[in-house]
């Protein structure tokens, strides 16, 4: 995968991607990730691969100053089309380049795109780098689950499933290596297909 790649794909997505990925199991695990997920009032809050907008509606009517960015005018144009809320900056960036001061950020959602992005481990490093001390991060995603290897069944699939422009085989434990020493994970947790896609809730340390 890469960013001119993507961007041809997610043309494409662009007009199917809530029929596909904001419903049934989707939307449930949705509902599920944000229950219990709050910031203070006030907070800065950024969206990273932000899409359609399917996440914008958890965060809305809280206080939260929202950021969301994509690297898919496409997609932008979904989103900005579906939530005209002042609450909502919408910008075009990429992920892995993120175009903030350090330590911006009270808060980071990064849902369905470390598996989407050229580079996890570049995409994971800024959202740390632009998330103040004691900020936190949610992701939500399709991750081989833990301590266990890709299935044979996976790896032939994956090189497949990546034209399609998504990774089935990431190990998000791998990606977070680079992160670890100024970080924590509160919480891993299994939500949908058997643990395939899991929410995985991190605190950046304070030091």
């Amino acid at each position: 995968m890469n960013n001119k790649w993507n961007i041809f794909i997610y043309k494409w997505w662009a007009p199917v991607y809530d029929y596909v990925f904001n419903t049934g199991l989707f939307l449930r695990a949705r509902k599920e990730i944000f229950d219990v997920v709050s910031t203070e009032q006030g907070s800065k809050v950024l969206v990273i691969g932000v899409g359609t907008g399917a996440d914008l509606p958890y965060l809305l009517n809280k206080g939260y100053k929202i950021t969301a960015i994509d690297y898919s005018t496409d997609m932008l144009k979904q989103s900005k089309k579906k939530f005209a809320d002042p609450s909502i900056t919408f910008r075009e960036m990429d992920a892995q380049q993120l175009l903030f001061e350090n330590e911006t950020f009270d808060f980071i959602v990064a849902n369905l795109t470390l598996t989407v992005v050229p580079d996890a481990k570049k995409t994971i490093k800024e959202m740390v780098r632009v998330l103040k001390k004691n900020g936190r991060f949610l992701v939500f995603d399709k991750f081989v689950p833990k301590n266990k290897k890709m299935s044979i069944g996976q790896k032939v699939l994956r090189p497949i499933i990546k034209v399609i422009g998504t990774d089935i085989g990431l190990d998000f434990y791998e990606v977070y290596k680079i992160v670890e020493n100024a970080c924590e994970i509160i919480e891993d947790k299994h939500v949908m297909m058997k643990g395939l896609y899991r929410k995985i809730l991190v605190k950046r340390k304070d030091r």
